[in-house]
C-alpha cells in the first residue's frame, strides 16, 4: 500500500522513526564495512602478486582493453551521479524525478555489464582466460596468467555486486512508482544509494590497478 503523505512505517522493535533510521544506517554501514574487508583481501592478494612479479603484471596490464575499461569508468561515475540525484529528489518529494534518475541508474548499470561482457568476449578471443583458453608466450607467461586469474576474479566479483545493485535499484523504482517514499521516509533509497556508491568506488580502484599498470 502506498504511504500517506506524512506516514512513516515504524517496525515494532523501534520506539520511533528516528531510532529506526539510525539502526538502518548503522546496519548498512556495518554491511559496507564487511564488503570493504572482503575487497580489501582481494586488493592485498593483488598487491603481493604484483610486488613479486612486477614485469609480468606490467605486460599483462597492457593486454587489457583500456578503451572499454575507460568507457565503463565513465558509465559508473555517471551512474553514481544519477543515484545521488535520485536520493536528493526523493528527499524533496520529487517522485517523478526520483524514478527517472533511478531508471537512468539501472540503465547505466546494465550498460556497464553489457560492456564488461563484451570485454570478456574479446579476452576469450585473445586467449587470455586462464583455465579455459589461456595462451601467452614469453619469459613471464606464468606471471601474466596469474594477473588474469586475479583480473577475472576481481572484476567478476565486482560484476556480481553490480547485478545485485541493479536488482536493488529496480525494486526501489517499483516502490517509488507505488509511492512508498515521501520526504519523511526515504531510508531505503538512501541505503540503496550507499550500496551503489560502494560498488562504484571499488571499480575506481580496480580500473588503475588492472588497466593502467605501466601504461604510457
Amino acid at each position: 500500500m502506498p504511504l500517506p503523505p506524512s506516514a512513516v512505517v515504524v517496525a515494532r522493535q523501534f520506539d520511533d522513526a528516528q531510532q529506526q533510521r539510525i539502526a538502518s544506517d548503522l546496519g548498512m554501514w556495518v554491511f559496507l564495512a564487511t564488503e570493504v574487508l572482503f575487497f580489501g583481501a582481494l586488493f592485498a592478494a593483488y598487491t603481493a602478486s604484483r610486488v613479486q612479479q612486477p614485469e609480468a603484471f606490467a605486460i599483462a596490464s597492457r593486454l587489457t582493453n583500456v578503451t572499454l575499461g575507460s568507457i565503463n569508468t565513465g558509465v559508473l561515475l555517471t551512474s553514481s551521479l544519477m543515484m545521488a540525484l535520485a536520493v536528493r529528489a526523493t528527499k524533496l518529494g520529487l517522485s517523478r524525478a526520483s524514478i527517472g534518475f533511478m531508471c537512468a541508474t539501472v540503465a547505466l548499470g546494465i550498460a556497464f555489464l553489457a560492456i564488461k561482457g563484451t570485454e570478456y568476449y574479446f579476452d576469450y578471443r585473445e586467449h587470455l582466460v586462464p583455465a579455459l583458453n589461456f595462451s601467452h608466450e614469453g619469459p613471464h607467461a606464468g606471471g601474466v596468467e596469474r594477473f588474469f586469474y586475479l583480473y577475472f576474479f576481481m572484476t567478476g566479483v565486482h560484476s556480481v555486486h553490480m547485478i545485485i545493485g541493479v536488482a536493488t535499484v529496480s525494486v526501489l523504482v517499483v516502490m517509488a512508482w507505488r509511492r512508498h517514499f515521501t520526504p519523511d521516509y526515504f531510508t531505503p533509497v538512501e541505503l540503496g544509494g550507499l550500496y551503489w556508491h560502494l560498488v562504484d568506488v571499488v571499480w575506481i580502484f580496480l580500473y588503475p590497478l588492472l588497466y593502467l599498470v605501466s601504461r604510457s
